[in-house]
């Protein structure tokens, strides 16, 4: 039986504000459940068919062979755990991907894997860490941060457009301007792809973009600025 029960990725992007936004493929998972959150600045991670935003107090949970990318802007520093399948005191990890809170000593032991670099339930220290972490886990609440996305290319385009919006600068009307849609056709587009309203779509965007450091919401604005979008 594999001892090895959890490993860890970390990387710290240094390269400030002034850059567009990087994307980034993590390590293959294989079979591993993931959890993946950033010690500083946010990300996004981001599907084809939808997104969740990731501020400092919070992580994304993926469970295995869920194929996904990385989004980030500024400075940011990505922590992920990668946890082999099975019971966690009994109890099944869950199942489906969503943003959760992370408690300041989950947040700890994060960062005390990601220095070790895996955990082997062969080595008695590790052993208890890699306990303490199932329990952690255990305690995962999820927080209503997931942005589904559309399809249809009017409404993925609209997407596109209130995503470099961040913030709200632009009215909707203009937006639909841009996407040449009317009110009606993106309402019925957004129900039929996302489950939400255009309204409540827009106001879940919004949550998100505030959930970017302060500087990252700087360059967004200038960005604005600099395009007239």
């Amino acid at each position: 039986m594999p001892t090895v029960r959890i490993r860890s990725f970390g990387v710290t992007f240094r390269h400030g504000q002034k850059i567009s936004p990087q994307y980034l493929v993590p390590p293959a998972a294989g079979m591993w459940h993931q959890l993946v959150c950033a010690t500083r600045g946010a990300l996004t991670v981001r599907t084809d068919a939808c997104a969740w935003v990731v501020p400092p107090h919070r992580a994304v949970w993926l469970p295995a062979s869920f194929q996904y990318r990385l989004e980030m802007s500024g400075v940011v520093a990505v922590r992920m755990l990668y946890v082999r399948p099975g019971k966690s005191g009994g109890r099944s990890f869950p199942r489906e991907c969503s943003v959760v809170n992370v408690t300041p000593l989950l947040r700890e032991l994060i960062q005390r894997t990601v220095a070790l670099g895996a955990l082997n339930a062969a080595v008695p220290e590790q052993k208890r860490l890699i306990g303490v972490i199932l329990d952690e886990l255990k305690l995962l609440i999820a927080v209503p941060l997931q942005l589904p996305m559309p399809r249809d290319t009017r409404a993925v385009q609209f997407a596109a457009l209130a995503n470099r919006d961040s913030g709200g600068a632009s009215s909707t009307k203009v937006l639909l301007r841009q996407c040449a849609t009317s009110r009606r056709t993106m309402e019925r587009l957004f129900r039929a792809e996302t489950g939400m309203s255009l309204g409540q779509w827009q106001r879940r965007q919004n949550v998100a973009a505030r959930a970017a450091p302060p500087g990252v919401r700087r360059e967004r604005q200038r960005r604005r600025r600099r395009t007239g979008i």
